[in-house]
């Protein structure tokens, strides 16, 4: 049957798209997870952070107390700065750079998913988006910088939260697609293969229908021979 190994040639085709549509989806949730743990540690530092910076405001602290809050506060504020420029997936980084990232999670073209980069600036000095900037101490960083900070990678946790929610939902709906499209693919396969037996049985009798009458016609010519001697 043409027609029907077109179609069954098609379908693997498809299947075999789905299978790699798994695996980039798989890829895709990877990354999201690298870069929302990177942001969940951030964001603990951003609070750890305003907890100091409230305590740095008491006006009962000596100059040492001030200074001992404030190293504390530099090395929070470099950590960031170091999950900013290091965190990658697959040598890609996650936290410093702009535009987006587009997962093919579909067998065919369009089916994609994208997640906007981030650039985390604000330990760079070059944006608040952290409300922490380099070289600034913690007596010119404000409360509300702060709070600005933590809101603005409280969204970007949510944002990348969505997005793995997306993959994930898709991931699954490509599975079941795969696993019906196997089975379809597979009965199309198998009526095939039950023609094709049926048409050799087919041709088995015809065969042996045949061998048999020749037998006969030979033990039929040997018996008139028989008669004549």
């Amino acid at each position: 049957d043409a027609a029907g190994l077109a179609i069954s040639e098609k379908m693997r085709g498809q299947i075999g798209g789905l299978a790699q549509a798994q695996r980039n989806a798989q890829d895709g949730i990877s990354l999201v997870q690298t870069a929302e743990g990177a942001l969940t540690e951030v964001h603990s530092m951003l609070q750890r952070i305003r907890d100091l910076k409230v305590q740095y405001e008491n006006q009962t602290l000596s100059t040492e107390d001030k200074s001992a809050i404030d190293a504390e506060f530099t090395q929070l504020k470099n950590e960031i700065g170091s999950i900013q420029s290091t965190t990658e997936f697959n040598k890609n980084k996650l936290l410093n750079a702009s535009g987006t990232t587009t997962f093919q999670v579909g067998a065919n073209s369009g089916e994609t998913v994208s997640v906007t980069r981030i650039d985390l600036t604000g330990v760079s000095g070059t944006g608040n988006t952290s409300g922490v900037s380099a070289g600034t101490s913690l007596a010119n960083v404000s409360l509300a910088g702060i709070d600005t900070g933590i809101e603005n990678v409280s969204k970007l946790r949510g944002d990348f939260g969505a997005v793995q929610n997306r993959l994930e939902h898709r991931l699954n709906n490509l599975a079941v697609y795969q696993e019906n499209l196997v089975a379809a693919e597979s009965r199309i396969r198998d009526v095939d293969m039950a023609q094709e037996m049926v048409n050799f049985s087919k041709l088995q009798i015809l065969q042996q229908a045949g061998t048999s009458m020749l037998a006969q016609a030979n033990q039929s010519s040997q018996s008139v021979l028989s008669l004549l001697r």
